[in-house]
C-alpha cells in the first residue's frame, strides 16, 4: 500500500510517519487490490485533525477526526474508516447473496433500519438562478442553511457552497467523464 504523509501547521516527524503509516496499512487488509493512501494532518489551536482518503474504482473512502494529540486522532480515523469498510462490504455481499439467489432474502430488524438509512423521504425541486460564488455563500447564509446549491455564472455548471465545521466555506464543482 502506497501512503502519502503529509502536514499542514505541523512537522511529521519519522515517529509520527511510521505511526500513520502502520494504521492506515491495516485497511489494506480488506481490499485484494493495490491501495493509494493520502494522510494530511494538521494542528488548529489544540485541535490535532487528521483527515485519511482512499480512492476506491471511482469512489472515494475519506475520514476526518480531531482530539487533542495525533497519535490519538490517527486512531480514531482508522476506525472510522474500518467502520466504513465493513459497512459497505456487509450491504454489497447482502445484495450480491440477494441477486445470485434470484430472490429477496430475509432481512432481520437490524438490517431493515440499516437499508432505511438511504430511503428518499422528500424530494425538493426548485428553479435554479445564475449566480457567483459570493451570492450562493450570502443566499445560504440568509436561508439559514448548511449548503446551497446553484448555477455558477462563471463556468456554466451547478455548483454547491457548503459551510465546513472550521467556519469556513467550501465549493463543490462536479466533472463529468
Amino acid at each position: 500500500m502506497q501512503i502519502v504523509v503529509r502536514g499542514k501547521n505541523v512537522e511529521v516527524t519519522p515517529a509520527l510517519r511510521d505511526y500513520a503509516e502502520k494504521k492506515v496499512g491495516k485497511i489494506e487488509r480488506f481490499f485484494n487490490i493495490p491501495l493509494t493512501a493520502q494522510v494530511t494532518m494538521q494542528v488548529q489551536r489544540d485541535r490535532h485533525i487528521v483527515e485519511v482518503q482512499v480512492p476506491l474504482n471511482g469512489m472515494l473512502l475519506r475520514g476526518e477526526e480531531a482530539s487533542g494529540d495525533m497519535y490519538s486522532s490517527l486512531d480514531l480515523v482508522v476506525e472510522k474508516l474500518e467502520k466504513q469498510i465493513d459497512k459497505f462490504k456487509t450491504r454489497l455481499g447482502r445484495r450480491l447473496r440477494a441477486a445470485e439467489a434470484g430472490e429477496a432474502q430475509a432481512t432481520s430488524e437490524a438490517e431493515t433500519a440499516e437499508e432505511k438509512e438511504y430511503q428518499v423521504v422528500r424530494t425538493k425541486r426548485f428553479l435554479v438562478k445564475p449566480m457567483d460564488v459570493d451570492e450562493a455563500i450570502l443566499q445560504m447564509n440568509l436561508l439559514g442553511h448548511d449548503f446551497f446549491v446553484f448555477a455558477n455564472s462563471e463556468t456554466d455548471r451547478i455548483n454547491v457552497v457548503y459551510r465546513r465545521k472550521d467556519g469556513n466555506y467550501g465549493l463543490i464543482d462536479p466533472e463529468f467523464k
